[in-house]
């Protein structure tokens, strides 16, 4: 029994301190570029680095959740070496506190890291690595201390697991022409002192931290949602979808980037993932309508998630525009129910779709043929849906043909319109949730050619004839569409224009049998010139 008592003891020893390695300064994952604490402190080749974390805080007496988000970038402009931003939302009644001001660092470390700013209005503010006794850093604790006019925190900070190095190196190629190291620290142990409006709490939490150092700069460069995932499965997810000025998300890791911590040895960083848009937010100014909710989905690890935001109105304005707001998660991982929290950071904005027809506008409508159109703004993985409709009183009215079309054509079955109606059509595109819409018109009308009278043989009349020589069905020219032969197989006219084809002034014609050629028919119509 002692023996075995001695066994469980080893090897639950060996499992926990195998758990810890990391826990130790200096400390290089494999095959990264990345060291610790070194690259934790500030990078003077580089242009542009932040700090981040967000996270989520419970009052220990009142049992309120809070969450929240603080990043200090270094990015010298103005006078100033960067800016600060801190949000706090109280959970319960959505209440959002946001400061972002520009600060200067009176030192900061880069070795390891030790900010202190002086922050425009506000005072001294600190992140730091923890010492012990002796000065010495303690490995991944931390403490924060920030505040504004109406938040303050006081918090110490613990990470509870290895960071998480994107693309395995901690180097990636971002967006068309800049770059980044990047890790994230994804699960923090969090505790201390909350103070909203004057009113201190202790709190304790969890919380991610990011960090980003390099020339991805996200006030000038291209545009992009991000979402960090904490699952109730212990995986956590680091996701970015940048995008190109065209609004599309080219299908590589410099644009799609979901890096995935499953568990203490196995990460993995990969652009085999869709994220799909499933609901949107449009500021009350109407000047930017961000994505709220989302599936995401890879084949790899089965994982099929839903996010959603949980409040309307966290948007920062200055330095530059984006919503950032806490998120709850559920859906499955490899089939298994999970559930999570996070963040998400959004800097892309939508517009209404905006839709052209192509088929048909004017000319001739053949209901043989579907009715067409392009979606002109297309933002890849936002699902539109479209509605058909159509007017045969000058647009005076419409009337629905078909609702929830996801092709961007639609063959119209016995159409209730009749042969040589002018028609209009219109397509509305509309959003998943239906609060994103744009429609489009036809420019013209077009003339009704019921299939069954495309399928009828052309007649002309009257035949003897002196004038005008009619043409039913009507049909649409294509230049040149239609010649006039003699007896002789003389071509004696040619119609040389571009419209819908209903008659043809004959009355120059000298006296004596004639006939029509019709481009697309086959063989010739005769008729008698009087």
């Amino acid at each position: 029994m002692f023996k075995l008592y001695l066994f469980i003891t080893a090897a639950f020893l060996s499992k926990f301190c195998y758990a810890q390695d990391w826990k130790v300064f200096p400390y290089k994952p494999t095959g990264s570029l990345i060291s610790f604490p070194a690259d934790e402190g500030r990078h003077p080749s580089q242009p542009i680095e932040w700090w981040y974390t967000s996270g989520h805080l419970t009052g220990t007496s009142s049992g309120k959740t809070y969450s929240f988000m603080l990043t200090y970038f270094y990015y010298p402009a103005l006078n100033f070496d960067g800016f600060r931003i801190l949000n706090l939302t109280d959970d319960a009644t959505g209440k959002f506190y946001q400061d972002a001001t520009p600060d200067n660092y009176t030192s900061i470390a880069t070795g390891h890291l030790d900010i202190h700013a002086s922050v425009y209005k506000e005072g001294n503010e600190v992140w730091s690595n923890k010492t012990d006794a002796d000065g010495k850093l303690i490995p991944f604790q931390y403490t924060i201390q920030a505040a504004s006019a109406n938040v303050g925190l006081d918090l110490n900070c613990t990470s509870l697991k290895r960071p998480l190095i994107l693309a395995d190196s901690g180097y990636l190629d971002q967006g068309l022409n800049n770059y980044t190291f990047y890790y994230s620290q994804t699960r923090n142990d969090v505790s201390g002192k909350l103070t909203l409006n004057g009113v201190s709490e202790e709190v304790t939490g969890s919380s991610w931290i990011d960090r980003q150092y390099g020339n991805f700069n996200p006030w000038t460069g291209e545009k992009y949602e991000w979402f960090q995932v904490q699952l109730s499965n212990g995986m956590d997810l680091n996701i970015w979808n940048v995008f190109t000025a065209q609004n599309t998300i080219p299908n590589n890791n410099r644009y799609r980037i979901l890096s995935a911590y499953v568990n203490d040895n196995t990460q993995y960083t990969t652009d085999d993932f869709k994220v799909e848009r499933l609901g949107f937010n449009r500021m009350p100014d109407s000047a930017m309508c961000y994505a709220d909710k989302w599936r995401l989905s890879s084949e790899k690890n089965k994982i099929d998630l839903i996010i959603t935001t949980k409040n309307k109105n966290s948007e920062v304005t200055w330095p530059f525009r984006f919503f950032e707001d806490a998120t709850t998660i559920t859906g499955t991982v490899n089939g298994n129910a999970v559930t999570g929290v996070g963040f998400a950071e959004l800097l892309h904005s939508y517009e209404n779709p905006k839709v052209a027809i192509k088929n048909p506008d004017g000319g001739i409508y053949k209901t043989s043929a579907p009715v067409s159109w392009q979606l002109m703004n297309p933002d890849d993985g936002n699902p539109v849906t479209y509605n058909v409709d159509y007017s045969t009183d000058d647009k005076a009215t419409f009337n629905s043909i078909a609702q929830g079309i996801t092709d961007t054509f639609y063959q119209w079955q016995n159409p209730v319109v009749k042969n040589g109606d002018n028609i209009w059509f219109k397509i509305t595109a509309v959003s998943v949730d239906g609060k994103l819409q744009g429609s489009a018109i036809s420019n013209s009308a077009s003339s009704v050619m019921l299939a069954d009278a495309a399928k009828q043989k052309i007649k002309l009349f009257p035949n003897p004839v002196d004038g005008n020589l009619f043409i039913e069905p009507a049909f649409e020219m294509n230049n040149p569409a239609c010649k006039i032969i003699d007896v002789n197989g003389r071509q004696v006219f040619v119609i040389k224009r571009n419209s819908i084809m209903k008659k043809v002034d004959v009355s120059f014609l000298q006296k004596g049998v004639y006939f029509l050629k019709i481009e697309g028919e086959n063989g010739a119509l005769r008729f008698l010139k009087k």
